[in-house]
């Protein structure tokens, strides 16, 4: 398999395990996986779980491969930048409401960056 392929398979594992903790959380624990957002409050359904896991495992591809690119040391220096992204991430799901939704959003957000980073890195 092709380096790109198996990055593309990297990015849709990410979204699908987002999708198994969200699955897990919402439909089978009865979580109500609710953010403020500005005014309002934005409940985090399946189609919203799916956009940001691709979205993030796309721009760290992308990161990625510019690193490649540009530098001998690119996968060391995306491997920091992946971690210190994720890290700042895990702030986001801290204003949720409730104990069981921040529990549930911050497993999605390490699911989706166990899975990047350790499969995007992999040479």
């Amino acid at each position: 398999m092709n380096r790109n392929a198996r990055r593309l398979l990297v990015v849709i594992a990410a979204a699908a395990a987002a999708l198994l903790v969200w699955a897990v959380a919402a439909p089978l624990a009865g979580v109500d996986l609710t953010v403020p957002q500005g005014d309002t409050d934005l409940t985090v359904g399946p189609v919203l779980v799916i956009a940001a896991a691709l979205a993030a495992g796309l721009a760290g591809w992308g990161l990625l491969a510019l690193l490649e690119r540009a530098t001998a040391r690119g996968t060391r220096i995306w491997t920091i930048v992946a971690v210190v992204f994720l890290a700042v991430s895990l702030l986001g799901p801290l204003g949720a409401a409730g104990a069981a939704a921040v529990a549930s959003l911050l497993c999605m957000h390490l699911a989706v960056g166990a899975v990047v980073i350790t499969g995007l890195a992999r040479r």
